[in-house]
């Protein structure tokens, strides 16, 4: 079992950052690859972002290349998502989520945390 915890969301206005953070814990949770996920009201749960353990390679959706970055700190266990230029299309609840293999295809994570929201206002 692998249990994570998301924190930072927040309300921002437009233009403006956030970092989130999730903290991993469990059995051999370095193993697997960290995602960032969302899911806006009324819509489907969508990839954002994703970093590897072992390596710390990095894969972002296209919709947040170049504004959001993902990065890991192993002594601490926690994995972040600093978003810059966030835009109010980001206004979403955000999950962390462990898979064993870098995927983009949110089914294929086997441990989620439990959300946090983020608000971008206009």
């Amino acid at each position: 079992q692998v249990q994570l915890v998301e924190s930072g969301g927040g309300l921002v206005q437009a233009g403006g950052s956030l970092r989130l953070s999730c903290a991993a814990s469990g059995r051999s949770f370095s193993s697997y690859a960290m995602g960032w996920l969302r899911q806006a009201p009324g819509k489907e749960r969508e990839f954002v972002g994703g970093i590897s353990w072992s390596s710390g390679t990095t894969y972002y959706a296209d919709s947040v290349k170049g504004r959001f970055t993902i990065s890991r700190d192993n002594a601490k266990n926690t994995v972040y998502l600093q978003m810059n230029s966030l835009k109010p299309e980001d206004t979403a609840v955000y999950y962390c989520a462990a898979s064993r293999a870098p995927t983009g295809v949110a089914d294929h994570y086997d441990f989620w945390g439990q959300g946090t929201q983020v608000t971008v206002s206009s």
